[in-house]
């Protein structure tokens, strides 16, 4: 029998509710650092995921002799020079079809009002003026708070936005944070899962890595996608003849990011604009058709490919996810949005999958969770 001195000291175990305790505080204070902070996020939270963005670039240069700093070097050098020439390339064309676009506003309204104008006159004669005054008024105050809450939503963005010190900030800023991360980036990640719990840490190991996966497949794939379609559509839109077709092009690509949205918002402007533009059938039906072409290819080929059926995150939570955030923290909150989605499905998704194995579930016995099991658990499940 051992000594009761020379036995080896116990682990000392924290209870559970006292572990959830911490946790939520720690969530609490950085949801309020957040929130108290976001007037000078911006071009922090930019680095942050423009690093994210290229480090898998890096990785790849400098699992050769190149020295990581050089790989950061070249990397944020070619990825900004392509940026430049971008702008500097398309920044002419799109400001004189803007400025077109403006001067051109009150010719199509007044178009659109002969055209419809007469049809709502026929419409509302077989209604008594009583219930035209009552659907007038319905549909003046549905547009005034649907227009008060795009207004606030756009107001929101361009605020907080334009509270950041001021744009050269930003520009100056973000490549300099992304270089230090680029650089920095493994010993990051080394110091942080030196933090993680010693007893949960192989549970937290996979769902980072499944935050990790989900991430990259919709980030990095569906902003490829956006940048293919942008292109396709403005090159297409252009050679058409379309007025306007390489801002209203570039502007669905961009907007695609948004599911639904941007090849909603191409198809209706381009075929409004083709409209009073052609008035001929087989031109509308042209540019229609470039667009649902645009979208045959985007749903059978590009996504499948690039963002993959797996990534947990479903098109409905994703517009839920950047309405909020930009509702609540401007352009800020959009670029947070879509990484706080994919880590609260993740999280969702895996306790789901602890309710799945315990006894509440099962009626019996609680079924153990390995930590091999834990990483791949919901990998194939939408969020």
């Amino acid at each position: 029998m051992l000594d009761p001195d020379t036995q080896p000291p116990r682990k000392a175990t924290i209870p559970a509710k006292d572990q959830m305790r911490f946790w939520g505080l720690a969530a609490l204070v950085f949801i309020a650092l957040v929130w108290l902070l976001n007037d000078v996020l911006l071009p922090f939270v930019a680095g942050i995921a423009l690093a994210y963005l290229l480090d898998p670039v890096v990785e790849k240069l400098a699992a050769g002799r190149m020295p990581r700093w050089l790989a950061v070097l070249c990397v944020l050098g070619s990825f900004g020079l392509a940026f430049i020439l971008l702008i500097l390339i398309a920044a002419p064309l799109i400001k004189q079809q803007v400025a077109d676009l403006i001067a051109a506003i009150p010719e199509y309204t007044r178009q659109i009002k002969d055209v419809i104008g007469p049809r709502i006159a026929d419409i509302t004669a077989q209604f008594s003026t009583e219930d035209v005054e009552r659907l007038r008024s319905a549909a003046g105050n549905y547009a005034g708070s649907f227009l008060s809450w795009i207004g606030g939503l756009i107001e929101g963005i361009v605020t907080s936005s334009a509270a950041i010190a001021n744009i050269l900030s930003v520009v100056l800023l973000t490549p300099l944070v992304a270089f230090y991360m680029l650089r920095d980036w493994p010993h990051i990640t080394k110091i942080v899962d030196d933090l993680l719990p010693k007893e949960h840490a192989p549970t937290i190991r996979g769902i980072l890595q499944d935050i990790d996966r989900t991430m990259a497949g919709f980030v990095r794939g569906q902003l490829t996608v956006c940048f293919i379609l942008g292109s396709f559509y403005a090159i297409a839109l252009s050679i058409a003849g379309l007025n306007f077709g390489f801002v209203i092009g570039l502007t669905s690509g961009l907007l695609s990011f948004i599911p639904y949205i941007g090849s909603g918002f191409g198809l209706v402007a381009s075929i409004g604009v083709a409209i009073f533009q052609f008035q001929d059938p087989t031109m509308v039906g042209i540019i229609a058709a470039i667009f649902l072409g645009g979208q045959l290819v985007e749903g059978n080929y590009l996504t499948p490919r690039l963002v993959g059926g797996s990534v947990g995150l479903h098109d409905v939570w994703v517009i839920f996810a950047l309405m909020v955030g930009g509702s609540l923290l401007g352009f800020t909150g959009l670029m947070l949005a879509v990484p706080v989605a994919a880590i609260i499905g993740v999280l969702i998704r895996f306790g789901i999958s602890r309710y799945k194995q315990s006894a509440v579930y099962q009626g019996g016995e609680t079924v153990e969770v390995t930590p091999a099991a834990s990483e791949t658990t919901g990998a194939g499940e939408n969020g």
